[in-house]
């Protein structure tokens, strides 16, 4: 096992050399660079002035900048060095986890994902456990109900709100209970008195801003969570070993909890590290950006429209290293859960 742990952490690091590289040969042919949104702004900057010295300024503005500010403004942003010799000095950063520093935020990127990471977490905490708590016992009473009409119902309701996408539920929650019966704030985690508010009206408050964007988050994962247990248990239950507990005289609960849950849990076990970790990174930037949520999701989406390299390839290379060490760790639980299978 060790030798397996081993040879997956060594072959993390040409993934990771290989994620980076593409990214960055990919944002060297992008147009619209820092450079230019910096003289872009610029010159509307001059353009927008009255009167004759604004109009001297648009004319300057609209001749363009000269070679020493443009070589000024490229030096500022790192431009002024060959592609590779910036991409060696960005991995000897990544080495030593030095993510870089914003272009437009003047901010250190660590100190930039520990400001947004509370929202995400917010997020990803509310949607994996109502994901799994409610889910898989539902999963579990609709397999042991197969075929009756609390089954029917229940995969009606869940493969309805499996086809319906996260941002569309989101945007319907919004109009209906936020405009128009005005039940939940429009928008924010938090009212803006918060700080003012006692313990058990700031937890009412937090509660009253979470439920409608969880809602919209959950009902995708919710569906796909509870459909996989239903049909894990069902492929159980027809086993033989199921047949030979029940005419031995256990009871269903001695056989389903003592016997079935355990196998039936192994591809749900295995995936709980990735949907832990991919519910805080992966699937909130619609609802974030739906709700103003100022989290992780909105803060890649804000800097790629911005061309805000160093947080682009910061928050990159920092997702890209925990979804690898969270594939292990999801392989390492299904030995753990499974300990016939073996990976040496």
């Amino acid at each position: 096992m060790t030798a397996y742990i081993l040879k997956r952490i060594l072959l993390m690091l040409p993934t990771l050399f290989g994620v980076l590289l593409l990214t960055f040969v990919v944002i060297q042919f992008v147009p619209g660079g820092p450079v230019e949104q910096y003289l872009a702004e610029a010159k509307a900057g001059m353009a927008g002035h009255g009167g004759a010295e604004g109009a001297g300024m648009a004319y300057r503005g609209a001749q363009g900048v000269d070679a020493r500010r443009l070589q000024q403004i490229k030096q500022l942003y790192g431009f002024d060095k060959p592609a590779h010799e910036r991409f060696v000095e960005m991995l000897g950063k990544f080495a030593r986890f030095d993510l870089g520093r914003s272009f437009f935020q003047n901010k250190d990127v660590w100190q930039l994902i520990k400001e947004k990471m509370p929202v995400s977490i917010s997020l990803g905490l509310w949607t994996f456990f109502i994901s799994y708590l409610v889910a898989v016992p539902l999963g579990v009473a609709k397999a042991v109900r197969a075929g009756s009409r609390f089954d029917l119902v229940t995969t009606l309701l869940i493969l309805v709100g499996y086809a319906i996408p996260g941002f569309v539920l989101g945007l319907a929650l919004l109009v209906v209970f936020g405009g128009q019966l005005q039940w939940f704030p429009l928008r924010g985690l938090t009212s803006s008195n918060w700080e003012e508010l006692g313990w058990g009206a700031r937890i009412v408050d937090y509660l009253w801003h979470i439920t409608l964007p969880v809602i919209a988050m959950v009902a995708g994962s919710f569906a796909v969570t509870a459909m996989l247990t239903k049909n894990a248990f069902l492929e159980e239950i027809r086993k033989q070993y199921v047949l030979t507990a029940r005419a031995k005289g256990l009871s269903e609960r001695q056989v389903l909890y003592g016997h079935v849950f355990r196998n039936a849990l192994i591809p749900i076990v295995t995936g709980f590290p990735s949907a832990f970790i991919g519910a805080f990174f992966t699937g909130s930037l619609l609802i974030e950006t739906l709700f103003s949520l100022d989290g992780l999701g909105l803060l890649s989406y804000e800097s790629v429209i911005r061309r805000d390299y160093p947080v682009v390839l910061g928050t990159l290379y920092l997702f890209t290293l925990i979804g690898l060490v969270t594939k292990l760790t999801s392989d390492l639980c299904y030995v753990w859960v499974n300990p016939r299978v073996k990976f040496d």
